[in-house]
């Protein structure tokens, strides 16, 4: 079965931070596949937005290469979503895989809010990115570049209504790959 990245998150927007982590791992040539997995519930019950339009952001925004690819496996899985779940199911599904997991250095000072952390990174190892604005050891180089979903969609619930006005599109550029852009006016998330 090979090497298996999983990259687990809420990705509520995926922006460019999420996309540079998934050209690093395809780039990399560590895996045989990458699976993004976009968070059906969040375990520490964070309101999300659709799970449906997640994924199709994720779709539109972090197949980088043919070895990524979006899995809708935590759609299949009783909540609450925790890492171990996940990790527990793929491993049924996909035996003899070596698994590691994906995970910004920004989740790493946060391992103690994780469920059986120990049991998750033994099951699969951790596989830190550095993240700008996030001082690490773990994960001293950072390759990401600092952008924040709660801000993207602090701004975009500021919008007036209609289309995303010209001035917030070159804002929103800087933080999300185009198709978001036009996922997000057209189904008018994040009021």
């Amino acid at each position: 079965m090979g090497r298996v990245a999983v990259y687990g998150g809420s990705f509520d927007p995926p922006h460019l931070a999420h996309r540079r982590a998934a050209e690093l791992l395809a780039e990399s040539g560590e895996f045989d596949r990458i699976l993004v997995v976009p968070v059906h519930e969040h375990a520490l019950e964070k309101r999300l937005a659709a799970y449906e339009h997640r994924i199709a952001m994720c779709e539109a925004s972090l197949l980088v290469a043919p070895s990524v690819e979006v899995s809708l496996i935590e759609s299949e899985l009783p909540p609450p979503n925790f890492t171990l779940h996940t990790l527990l199911a793929l491993r049924q599904r996909l035996p003899g895989a070596e698994f590691r997991l994906v995970v910004g250095a920004d989740v790493l000072l946060e391992a103690d809010r994780w469920h059986a952390f120990d049991e998750v990174i033994r099951l699969a190892p951790l596989y830190p990115l550095g993240r700008a604005g996030v001082d690490c050891d773990e994960a001293p180089v950072p390759v990401l570049p600092e952008v924040s979903s709660s801000e993207v969609r602090e701004r975009l619930r500021a919008r007036p209504a209609g289309p995303i006005a010209s001035g917030l599109r070159e804002q929103l550029e800087r933080w999300l790959w185009p198709p978001v852009i036009d996922y997000i006016e057209a189904h008018d998330l994040y009021r």
